[in-house]
């Protein structure tokens, strides 16, 4: 299903559970935004207009993202956000709820809420099972390491493609291809022989939702528990050989996230730390709060960062959204304010 067929399936869903569902036409706000839809829906006189943004086979690490897409979409139009999919798992409808975000799915799913109307529908299935969606050369992971390095330095967009290579670590010959695609998307403005990168927060909220989806999974190398899992903040990193990500991260750049699992990235991790630490392996069935994972960096030049012991805030941003904790994701917001708002501002 493309979005459009989504959010008309979404929308014949929720006329199976006796709501009414109108399509109205969507304000020149919600164009702005890039919203993809409007829906009026409701029973009787009680009915609700949401701006919708829909994604095709959400998963939980891509909540934090698309829900963060969809505050800025709500925050533009002055209208409350319906997050659609496929299909949205009973876990998934959990923590959504949890954190006041009204969805809908194609199964027949939702959760709506207003004055008068309260809808909670879990478990339901989806009789066919979506397939995955096409990426542009822009959402594989050479184009991902491409998008990170420009979305960390917007004016390397118009650096030449063997400097762009060097910075996102990926072949040469691989650069032409990812940035036709991101100028056919929009992402890349071309004029005559200068490119300039549309820098904006929906840009970076699309590279994070493709991250979580994408490579995330594929940068964790391991993961440890540790002796003295409070004293992070003494323990014998070697930057920029190893450098703290995600929670611990965000906590030396704005103060404010107790870290509940530690990030670092590193090709290897420090011997005075595995020893320090007495680290002990932990498998999968296994991994809970209070523990470190060993993540592999995925760039080439690392794009010089806020501070010297962190990864690039880009990076401390999509680490916490893809975790889908309501804490994680009011702390994305908190470093986007501080370190990237003015880089890639809101369009």
């Amino acid at each position: 299903m493309n979005e459009p067929t989504l959010i008309d399936r979404t929308a014949a869903a929720l006329l199976a559970l006796g709501l009414d569902v109108q399509r109205p036409k969507p304000p020149k706000k919600a164009a702005q935004a890039h919203a993809d839809a409007r829906l009026r829906v409701g029973k009787g006189r009680e009915q609700v207009d949401y701006v919708v943004e829909a994604r095709r086979t959400l998963g939980p690490a891509t909540l934090g993202a698309a829900t963060m897409q969809l505050k800025q979409m709500a925050d533009a139009t002055g209208l409350p956000g319906l997050l659609v999919t496929d299909h949205f798992t009973p876990p998934m409808a959990a923590r959504l709820r949890e954190q006041g975000q009204q969805f809908a799915d194609a199964a027949g799913n939702a959760y709506l809420q207003g004055p008068d109307l309260l809808v909670y529908v879990t478990g339901r299935k989806l009789p066919d099972k979506p397939t995955a969606a096409h990426a542009g050369k822009a959402h594989t992971m050479t184009g991902l390491k491409v998008m990170f390095v420009l979305l960390c330095d917007p004016e390397l967009a118009n650096a030449p493609h063997r400097a762009i290579a060097a910075a996102a670590g990926v072949a040469l010959g691989a650069i032409p291809a990812v940035l036709a695609d991101m100028q056919q998307n929009g992402h890349l403005l071309v004029l005559g022989q200068r490119r300039r990168l549309n820098a904006t927060r929906r840009l970076l909220d699309e590279w994070a939702l493709a991250y979580a989806r994408r490579l995330r999974a594929k940068t964790l190398q391991a993961t440890y528990m540790v002796q003295d899992f409070d004293t992070w903040k003494r323990w014998p990193l070697d930057p920029p050989q190893a450098l703290w990500g995600g929670e611990p991260a965000a906590n030396l750049l704005v103060d404010y996230l107790v870290p509940g699992v530690h990030t670092i990235y590193a090709d290897k991790l420090p011997p005075k730390l595995l020893v320090g630490q007495k680290m002990t392996l932990v498998r999968g069935a296994q991994v809970g709060g209070r523990v470190l994972e060993w993540r592999k960096p995925f760039w080439g030049n690392m794009p010089a960062a806020t501070r010297p012991d962190t990864v690039h805030p880009v990076l401390v941003y999509a680490d916490l959204l893809a975790t889908g904790d309501a804490r994680c994701i009011e702390t994305a917001q908190l470093v986007y304010d501080e370190y990237l708002a003015r880089l890639l501002p809101a369009a």
